[in-house]
């Protein structure tokens, strides 16, 4: 186990560079031509992503990123 001291900057610099890339991984869900296998290692990383997030972000904006069973369960 690892701990880190930040600053309430840092931490919403962390909580917004995570946002976007979950964002970037949601959008690239929906892109028909990616590969399904390619699309179960996106899951992956959201997942780690998400448990990221929950560490730094308020629990209202993790409602908003909770993974969806239409948005990150199938590909």
């Amino acid at each position: 186990m690892l701990g880190v001291l930040i600053n309430e900057k840092e931490r919403k610099e962390i909580e917004y560079l995570i946002k976007r890339e979950m964002d970037e991984i949601l959008f690239d869900m929906k892109d028909e031509r990616i590969d399904h296998i390619v699309k179960r290692s996106m899951r992956e990383r959201y997942q780690i992503l998400f448990s990221l997030f929950k560490r730094v972000a308020p629990p209202k904006e993790c409602l908003k990123y909770m993974p969806a069973k239409k948005n990150i369960s199938r590909g």
